[in-house]
């Protein structure tokens, strides 16, 4: 059995909300890291980025935070500003405390605003080594509070020529401090501060994600600005139309909102998450493999459960939140000798996520472009030529025979079977290519051009349900 959050000490009541924010369970750097920093050692980390090294070192540190304390408790180095901005990010999604202050100091930003944040009190600095020495000497930033100090991807720190910046800032913390470094490499120079300011660490090392299957296909759609994902995803799905997938979110609101929307477009779609007792997921579950429903929107911890054969498409609608979860995902298609398609929707905001899975996977994704109508009728139109040659071969086909026949008194044969392909195709082809979709295409082009141009407002002829985009 997989352990959990709550296994490695997180206290049940935090690991319950991680589960709430679609955090599922615990990656390998996790599990290495997580005892081992809440037992108050030093640790050494071998990790990429994209492991979910993040959560690695900020969960044990925010288990044991004083969040009614203002002083400064935790230090966090990165090498860049938006490596801070991210780390800032992650760990206000980890906790719902409101009391609890993480301040970003970086270059480029005001440091009157940032002197004013940390005057009113932070508990968490996350920044870059230049401006954090800058407020350190200033006599505004004090270490005399700080129990935790991390240093996240040291070798591209000591790469970028930080290294002795990194020493002033470790000389001047009190030695009674806790510290992590997280690298991806362990190159000399580390291991020289390693030894000289950590404290008997633990070296721990989180083993490089699976390569993915050979047999799945990888493609990623980029979602235009402006868009919601669910409007995105409306012409992929019929462009694409999976056979059988699970669709990934990341919260159960997201999945129950996806689902109304996808059904109120009239696809066999259902939901699968943690609200449904044993019974139900049961059921939805043999629905599945008999084909009586084709896709499930589900989150990663309610997916455990489902466990099909038949997958022909995975859809990450969020991206997971590291590469071991979406190794995870995709590897539940193309089983048993079988192809299978992974499909990753993407924003703008998502690019910096998409880069470090490729580099994980070693493989680069083609981005695609949203799926415009001429392609969407193209495939409906095959579509509808493979299911008049079924008919053909069926015995109910002649039974229409004596209406062709009169009708051929008055109408070339020719006629008449384009009529009778128009009125099926009408039947099938979604209303929504003919009511906002023209509007889609064009804002797509739009959206591609120069980012000067002028921003088209979207058309809203159409009342659909909003989906909760879940927390990225």
């Amino acid at each position: 059995m997989s352990p959990s959050f709550a296994s490695l000490g997180i206290s049940e009541e935090r690991a319950s909300y991680l589960e709430t924010i679609g955090f599922s369970e615990p990656t390998a750097i996790q599990v290495e890291a997580i005892p081992h920093i809440l037992a108050g050692r030093d640790v050494v980390g071998l990790a990429q980025t994209g492991t979910g090294k993040t959560a690695a070192f900020s969960l044990p540190i925010l288990e044991q935070l004083d969040t009614s304390a203002k002083g400064v408790q935790a230090l966090i180095l990165t090498p860049t500003r938006e490596l801070a901005m991210q780390v800032k990010e992650a760990i206000r999604k980890m906790t719902d405390d409101r009391s609890l202050y993480v301040l970003t100091v970086y270059g480029g930003q005001s440091i009157d605003r940032q002197i004013q944040r940390l005057q009113q009190g932070v508990q968490i600095v996350v920044g870059t080594p230049g401006r954090i020495l800058d407020l350190l000497n200033r006599g505004n930033l004090k270490f005399d509070r700080i129990k935790w100090l991390v240093l996240d991807e040291a070798d591209e720190m000591l790469s970028m020529g930080f290294i002795q910046d990194v020493e002033k800032i470790l000389e001047s913390v009190a030695e009674d401090r806790q510290t992590a470094f997280f690298s991806a490499t362990m190159e000399p120079s580390i291991w020289k501060l390693v030894k000289k300011f950590l404290k008997n660490p633990v070296t721990i090392k989180a083993e490089n994600p699976k390569a993915t299957p050979k047999r799945i296909e990888q493609r990623a759609y980029m979602a235009p600005r402006g868009w919601t994902k669910a409007r995105a995803l409306q012409p992929i799905l019929e462009l694409e139309d999976p056979e059988s997938a699970i669709i990934f979110v990341r919260t159960k609101q997201a999945a129950a909102e996806l689902t109304t929307f996808l059904q109120g477009a009239g696809h066999s779609v259902d939901e699968y998450h943690g609200n449904l007792n044993q019974t139900q997921r049961e059921r939805l579950l043999q629905r599945f493999r008999r084909r009586q429903v084709r896709w499930i929107v589900a989150t990663d911890i309610a997916a455990r459960g489902l466990d099909v054969d038949h997958l022909t498409h995975v859809i990450n609608y969020d991206l997971p939140d590291n590469a071991e979860s979406y190794v995870h995902r995709i590897g539940r298609t193309g089983r048993a000798g079988r192809d299978g398609i992974a499909i990753t929707l993407i924003q703008p905001i998502d690019r910096r996520k998409l880069r470090i899975i490729e580099r994980h996977l070693r493989h680069n994704f083609t981005v695609l472009s949203i799926p415009k109508r001429s392609q969407i009728e193209a495939r409906y139109i095959d579509r509808l030529q493979g299911r008049v040659r079924e008919a053909l071969a069926g015995e109910r086909v002649a039974s229409f025979l004596p209406i062709v026949a009169q009708l051929g008194e008055e109408y070339d044969p020719h006629a008449i079977a384009a009529a009778a392909l128009q009125l099926a195709y009408d039947q099938t082809r979604p209303s929504w290519l003919d009511s906002d979709f023209d509007d889609q295409e064009e804002e797509t082009q739009m959206s591609s051009s120069s980012s000067s141009s002028p921003k088209p407002k979207l058309n809203r002829r159409i009342s659909r349900p909003s989906v909760t985009q879940g927390v990225e």
